[in-house]
């Protein structure tokens, strides 16, 4: 079982940056899927970006270009570095890893980006 811990939100003003982390109980080498999703106020959870085990990122469209993922495996870490934050990137955001069948969620960390 892994566990998965994020860290590095907070309350931030438009055009700042944050870098998220997410820190795993165990090696994620081996992990093929770890993903960043976020979850604002009455709206589903979706994706923001996700990277593979050979380091390919994708990201949705609203933050492609503002949001890079990256990953360490020596640290068991995965990052999301967030800039020229906007309002509407306020939401609760996740950390998700696809460990052998299941996936895996952290307990989330706050973003709130202020006009």
């Amino acid at each position: 079982q892994v566990h998965l811990v994020e860290s590095g939100g907070g309350l931030v003003q438009a055009g700042e940056s944050l870098r998220l982390s997410c820190a795993a109980s165990a090696s994620i080498s081996s992990i093929s899927y770890m993903g960043w999703y976020r979850q604002a106020p009455g709206k589903q959870r979706e994706l923001v970006a996700s990277i593979t085990r050979g380091g390919s990122p994708n990201y949705v469209d609203s933050v492609k270009g503002r949001f890079t993922i990256s990953r360490d495996n020596a640290e068991n870490t995965v990052y999301l570095q967030m800039n020229s934050l906007k309002p509407e990137d306020t939401a609760v955001y996740y950390c998700n890893a696809l460990v052998g069948l299941a996936f895996t969620w952290g307990q989330g960390t706050q973003v709130t980006v202020s006009s």
